[in-house]
């Protein structure tokens, strides 16, 4: 089993591989026009769960899950703005849904190649 990811930026979709084979699909929100999300492949270094999240306290901007990129600053998080989701509105990193990113951390390991492509 050869998992990876793919974003493609000009159809704000995540889609998860395994041997070339798509698993899943889901929408994400990527970096708007002054804040774009950088191309290239970069490699999952972490995988945090309720980032930010103190006892009993609000979701923080990075929702339910970080999984953090190879690229130091960028990740793969879920948001508290779902609406924010299919649009270019965050500051370069991959916004998905709480639901599907907690969906994605439990199929992915550290190690596991992102490719984010035009």
């Amino acid at each position: 089993m050869a998992l990876k990811i793919r974003v493609s930026l000009g159809k704000r979709l995540l889609t998860l591989y395994d041997d070339n084979r798509a698993v899943k699909t889901w929408p994400v929100g990527l970096g708007k026009q002054a804040t774009k999300t950088p191309t290239g492949t970069y490699t999952i270094i972490n995988k945090v769960p309720n980032p930010g999240r103190r006892p009993g306290g609000p979701l923080t901007v990075y929702g339910t899950f970080w999984l953090g990129l190879s690229r130091k600053g960028y990740g793969i998080h879920g948001t508290n703005r779902p609406s924010s989701i299919g649009k270019y509105a965050s500051n370069g990193c991959i916004r998905m849904k709480n639901p599907d990113v907690v969906d994605l951390a439990g199929r992915v390991a550290i190690g596991t190649p992102v490719e984010i492509v035009p």
